[in-house]
């Protein structure tokens, strides 16, 4: 099941997100989300804006969180190496991660988010080879180089409703 995310879940999207951060570290991408992003005040700013959600179980249990953010995301509004093929109005897909408890997050979110919005967007630190390969098994596509506001590059991506045989 997929709920928006509450304030009592807080300590939980923590968890997963501390996992998260370990399962990169293991898989080699050693700079993505360091320290403590995102941090507990990120995760109260998304409950609060409504754009965060969790998977749980049938028992209640959190395994996965994400944010989905409709509207312009100001860190596309430059992309370097490409362009973005589609400037329809999107939702962009933020913070995405698992416990390690249940496989097929990725989809799972993606079908969630492909019901609610025709065009996603997404973005990840290049070192992130299991995330970049989860965008292409799901018919995103690579549209080049964007920058956080911190400077940080970061490779996008970018799915369409009318681009997909899904």
């Amino acid at each position: 099941m997929i709920r928006q995310a509450e304030e009592r879940d807080v300590a939980e999207i923590l968890r997963i997100y501390a996992a998260a951060r370990a399962f990169m570290r293991a898989s080699g991408n050693l700079m993505q989300w360091s320290g403590s992003y995102p941090s507990e005040e990120i995760v109260r700013r998304d409950i609060a804006d409504h754009v965060s959600w969790v998977l749980e179980n049938e028992r209640g249990h959190l395994y996965a969180v994400f944010a989905l953010i409709p509207g312009d995301d100001p860190t596309y509004a430059y992309i370097e190496g490409g362009a973005w093929r589609d400037t329809s109005p999107y939702a962009t897909i933020h913070r995405a991660a698992g416990d390690g408890t249940v496989r097929s997050v990725f989809r799972t979110l993606l079908d969630f988010a492909r019901m609610r919005y025709d065009h996603l967007r997404a973005d990840t630190h290049a070192d992130n080879i299991p995330m970049q390969n989860a965008f292409l098994e799901n018919g995103f596509a690579y549209c080049g180089i964007i920058y956080l506001a911190s400077g940080d590059p970061r490779r996008a991506y970018k799915w369409t409703k009318e681009n997909t045989d899904d």
